[in-house]
């Protein structure tokens, strides 16, 4: 029976540490929206659901070389995966990717 607090103990360990980055990542990309560094997503999804319309899988916000980037990746209704790589102050598209099945 010893084991399993031990187990609790153990997995806690590991788990606190990934909760703690995401969470600052979190954090990060709300400073930087507030401080204007940043549009919202919801603000970016808008603009490009314009030119890119399609199922939204997954978004990341990075910083790469001093720029802030959304990258986009969606499901559009042919099927294809299209990856936009968005200025995150601009809205400007960046970088595109088509993936077709």
């Amino acid at each position: 029976m010893r084991k399993l607090p031990q187990f609790l103990l153990v997995l806690a360990l590991i788990v606190m540490p990934m909760t703690s980055f995401a969470d600052s990542d979190h954090e990060r990309a709300r400073k930087a929206v507030q401080s204007g560094q940043i549009l919202p997503l919801q603000e970016i999804l808008q603009k490009v659901s314009k030119d890119y319309p399609g199922q939204v899988l997954e978004v990341e916000l990075d910083q790469e070389k001093g720029v802030w980037v959304y990258e986009i990746k969606q499901l559009t209704s042919t099927g294809s995966i299209v990856k936009l790589e968005i200025d995150a102050k601009t809205g400007q598209v960046l970088k595109q990717k088509t993936k077709k099945n």
